[in-house]
């Protein structure tokens, strides 16, 4: 069982950043990829980031590459998205979440999440 709790969103403008945190549980956090996803009203949640067990790997959705970057503290069992030049198409909920079964590159491989946390960028 893990539990993930994202912390970090907020109300910001145009252009400013923000850095999202996920704290997992368990001992086994760090045994496990793990991706951000977020979802905007009206529309499908879609994947934003994902990281490898041990932070080496990563990936990006296309829409914002250069602007995001993932990483994780295993010792703290905490996962980061730092989010450059918001937009206010970045405006969502944000969900982290683990993949415990193998496979990180799809979210149907994504099995415990968050609850998520709102980022509201303002232009």
């Amino acid at each position: 069982q893990v539990q993930l709790v994202e912390s970090g969103g907020g109300v910001v403008q145009a252009g400013d950043s923000l850095r999202l945190s996920c704290v997992g549980s368990g001992r086994t956090f760090s045994s496990y990829p793990v991706g951000w996803f977020r979802q905007a009203p009206g529309k499908e949640r879609e994947f934003v980031a994902a990281v490898s067990r041990y932070g080496v790997g990563t990936h990006y959705t296309d829409s914002m590459k250069g602007r995001v970057t993932i990483s994780r503290d295993n010792a703290k069992n905490t996962v980061y998205l730092q989010m450059n030049s918001l937009k206010p198409e970045d405006t969502a909920v944000y969900y982290c979440a683990a993949a415990t079964r193998g496979g990180w590159t799809k979210e149907a491989e994504y099995d415990y999440w968050g609850q998520g946390t709102q980022v509201t960028v303002s232009s």
